[in-house]
């Protein structure tokens, strides 16, 4: 398939303003994103996310490495042209109202007064704020400004929509609405790039992930092919195999919990479980349940990117 986004090797340092200290918030970086794809950014705050996306879209420019974006240069006008883009933190001018705000945007992609009507009254429409058109922005919760940006991002029908954290501040019913947005944007065949740190909205929308840590990424690949290839656990119900401390000092057992008298509910690794049922059953003791646990995308996300309590530069 062909790629749409391809990053190689990308590093960025930046200095401290006072100590001129060199902080490296991204150390090596290597990735793709195919067409057509919904793509999840995914990582812990301050693991990198936003400074990659600002070397995506030619915001900032990178240390060492090379960008691709829609088989041009970041930043150049034709590549920037065909590109939608929500960042984290988006700022619009108060005291404009939100079609207002859209016209401006519009008339800086040179779309003419017709289609900027009719794409802004649509857009408006699709994020929830036809009724909030007569407001000013000063006047808008942060969910509605989040609306706003996810409308600006789309208001050129780009080819490609970067959308970093884009559900932030929004209530649930409007998590739902963007939610489903993005999918439709799959369905028309748009390629979305998609940075969160909120696990489930990753889990719920996108093909392919890439967890990334202190500037490194941890793990690539379709959510199939990471959490199959996975740690696989088994959950063991026992009954008079002794105390949970001595079946928790046991090889392999990452969790006992006690759940009636006498009664235990065992996580052991895959690999050690037919140990820990031998000492079960050597014991006279009685199993009354094993079930296979398949590793989650949160078991994964910690697996793969938590290290530990440790400093974390911000990006």
């Amino acid at each position: 398939m062909e790629n749409v986004i391809e990053v190689e090797g990308l590093r960025k340092h930046f200095r401290t303003a006072m100590r001129q200290r060199r902080v490296e918030a991204v150390r090596s970086v290597s990735f793709q994103v195919a067409r057509g794809e919904i793509f999840g950014f995914l990582g812990p705050n301050g693991a990198g996310k936003t400074t990659t996306i600002k070397t995506m879209v030619g915001l900032i420019r990178p240390t060492a490495g090379r960008i691709r974006i829609q088989g041009g240069e970041p930043g150049k006008l034709s590549v920037m042209a065909r590109i939608g883009f929500l960042p984290e933190q988006p700022y619009f001018y108060d005291y404009l109202k939100p079609q207002e705000l859209l016209d401006t945007f519009g008339r800086v992609f040179g779309l003419p007064a017709a289609l900027r009507r009719k794409r802004i009254d649509a857009l408006l429409a699709q994020v929830g704020l036809d009724h909030a058109r007569g407001r000013t922005l000063r006047k808008f919760s942060k969910g509605m400004l989040q609306r706003v940006g996810i409308a600006q991002a789309l208001l050129n029908d780009p080819d490609l929509v970067i959308l970093d954290e884009p559900l932030s501040g929004l209530d649930p019913i409007g998590r739902k609405e963007v939610i489903d947005l993005i999918a439709s944007l799959k369905a028309r065949g748009k390629t979305v790039f998609f940075s969160s740190h909120i696990l489930a909205d990753i889990e719920r929308l996108c093909d392919r992930v890439v967890i990334i840590d202190r500037g490194v990424v941890r793990a690539e690949g379709t959510l199939g092919d990471l959490l199959g290839a996975g740690r696989s656990d088994k959950e063991i119900l026992v009954e008079g195999a002794g105390t949970g401390d001595e079946l928790a000092a046991l090889p392999g057992v990452r969790r006992v919990d006690q759940i009636g008298a006498g009664v235990h509910r065992v996580v052991a690794a895959g690999d050690r479980s037919d140990e820990l049922l031998r000492y079960v059953l050597d014991r006279g003791a009685r199993v009354t349940g094993v079930t296979e646990q398949r590793m989650s995308l949160e078991a994964l996300f910690l697996d793969r990117a938590f290290e530990g309590p440790q400093a974390r530069e911000a990006e």
